[in-house]
């Protein structure tokens, strides 16, 4: 007899939590969804609205480019009118090259960070670079803020993998490059943070990303980080790419790393298309985690896919008109209805699956396919409880759902 593997994902490492502003990334607490504006920081009318909308989109830490003075004088003015918004995620200031000195002119910009990104292939050459890297640490310490650092094999410092290439060429059999620059992420990564550590940053600060954008490699550096320390761990492919390439690519990735229990926090990088939705990236890091059943976001509609029984697009428009009130609604539903982003919803087209998906799912509809009758059973908790037919199939469903939620997750005081 075969004996199958355990069902699901392994258990999460075990990571050091790490407190930034009012979000716990690591130890017990759930995997963290973070994003990032493509706004100039110095546009605090434009980067105020970005940074709302992707955390009302779920984003639970915003991270902001700080890269100029004008940049860094912004940040506390963007972070006072976030909280005057009523919006409180977290802001992370991403600093390359110059961080040292924009943080010793503005120092409120650090006060008015929740968390620092330091990149140390970009933080200084030769013997300025742990003077330059030091200079930020000490404003870290001084304002209690924790620090990712960030390594990304697109600015790995040059001199740490130049030394291991030249080391890797006087052995008998040296190994393939690819292998010594993921080596070199790792190693890059880890020994600044001990760094960190000797200059006083306590080791429950420090969370740790080592990216690159191939899948294979990414999957690589992780386990090989993973299984070095303790730190909590920053996921996301680097660079993923523009629509179904940078979905794909991300989320094969961080599903083999997250079902193998690695992974704290994730962000996914996407190229939004021109004039596209920031959000979108938000979107697809909560679905990652939410297919898995690692976290539940919103509730989610299982719709089938069509063929020729389904030569209608009603049951198509109904899911996608289903789908965007769901998750239009949870804004208002996630404080007054704990548990209905645990809700499942299905929008079936034909008589095929449609009657037995509708009884797994909380409530669903099978619509009539070719052929059919024009008649649109509705199951909930898995029984058939009404038969729509008519014009108004998609606004009676719609009330249904309203009436379900009402009564399923009764309302908590707001």
């Amino acid at each position: 007899m075969t004996c199958l593997p355990p069902y699901g994902p392994v258990p999460r490492r075990t990571s050091r939590a790490v407190q930034v502003g009012s979000v716990v990334i690591g130890g017990n607490a759930p995997i963290v969804v973070q994003s990032m504006t493509n706004t100039d920081t110095a546009d605090i009318e434009g980067t105020v609205a970005q940074a709302a909308a992707l955390a009302r989109a779920g984003s639970e830490i915003v991270r902001i480019t700080v890269n100029t003075a004008e940049a860094a004088a912004a940040v506390p003015r963007i972070r006072d009118r976030l909280d005057a918004m009523g919006v409180d995620a977290p802001l992370v200031g991403d600093f390359h090259f110059n961080g040292h000195r924009l943080l010793t002119q503005q120092p409120a910009c650090a006060e008015a960070l929740a968390k620092l990104r330091i990149n140390p292939g970009n933080v200084g050459r030769g013997s300025k670079r742990d003077e330059q890297f030091a200079t930020m640490i000490e404003f870290a310490c001084r304002y209690d803020k924790p620090v990712r650092i960030g390594v990304n094999w697109g600015s790995l410092d040059p001199e740490l993998i130049a030394r291991m290439m030249d080391d890797n060429g006087r052995q008998a059999q040296p190994e393939d490059a690819a292998v010594i620059t993921r080596r070199a992420l790792v190693a890059s990564a880890i020994d600044s943070a001990q760094l960190a550590e000797k200059l006083g940053l306590a080791r429950g600060r420090i969370l740790l990303s080592c990216k690159v954008s191939g899948v294979q490699d990414l999957i690589a550096v992780y386990r090989d980080l993973a299984a070095q320390c303790d730190y909590a761990l920053h996921l996301g492919l680097t660079e993923a790419g523009m629509g179904s390439k940078g979905i794909v690519a991300s989320t094969a990735a961080m599903s083999v790393l997250l079902q193998e229990g690695i992974g704290d926090t994730i962000r996914v990088s996407l190229t939004p298309e021109p004039g596209g939705d920031r959000t979108r990236e938000v979107v697809v890091a909560q679905e990652i985690l939410q297919t898995m059943g690692l976290r539940s976001f919103t509730p989610m509609v299982i719709a089938c896919p069509g063929c020729g029984r389904t030569t209608s697009t009603f049951f198509q428009e109904l899911a996608e008109d289903i789908q965007t009130y769901l998750r239009g609604q949870m804004p208002l539903w996630r404080g007054r209805h704990p548990g209905v982003e645990t809700m499942n919803v299905a929008v079936m087209g034909c008589v095929v699956n449609g009657p037995g998906e509708s009884k797994h799912a909380n409530i669903g509809i099978s619509l009539p396919g070719s052929g059919e009758n024009p008649v649109a059973p509705v199951f909930v908790d898995g029984a058939k409880t009404v038969t729509l037919k008519g014009e108004h199939i998609a606004e009676e469903f719609q009330r249904i759902v309203e009436q379900y939620v009402k009564e399923k997750y009764p309302a908590t005081a707001a």
